[in-house]
């Protein structure tokens, strides 16, 4: 099993493709209504779509940098506005926070080894 994407609610297509695109994203889909973004290491997709409501919360988009502290040096110079500084997290992850123009909670993080296999981890269950 795969996952193949995660799509997001966003109220400005244009200005969400913009801000996504000044993280790194990759374009593939760019219509009216939807958009869909490729990452540039690995095969993951995400993408977004348009809807006339503000975006709930309860949702979060990790994107995993072996840079996170150069990477975020990088785009606060172009513009984009940080909720919080890169900090070390105590399930040890690096992580600093911030939101894209709909609002939708966005982590940019460095998870190292501890990103799949952290001392708490458990036995893989099969039913």
């Amino acid at each position: 099993m795969r996952l193949n994407q995660i799509t997001l609610s966003v109220t400005d297509m244009e200005a969400a493709v913009d801000f996504y695109l000044e993280l790194g994203a990759i374009q593939i889909v760019d219509t009216p209504h939807y958009a869909r973004f490729i990452l540039p290491e690995g095969d993951s997709s995400f993408s977004l779509h348009l809807c006339t409501q503000k975006p709930g919360t309860g949702h979060c988009l990790y994107f995993e940098t072996d840079r996170l502290d150069d990477w975020v040096t990088e785009l606060k110079a172009r513009g984009i506005a940080f909720d919080s500084e890169p900090e070390d997290q105590r399930w040890l992850w690096r992580e600093a926070n911030l939101k894209d123009p709909s609002g939708n909670q966005i982590k940019l993080y460095h998870g190292g080894k501890n990103r799949l296999d952290p001392p708490w981890r458990v036995e893989k269950r099969k039913h």
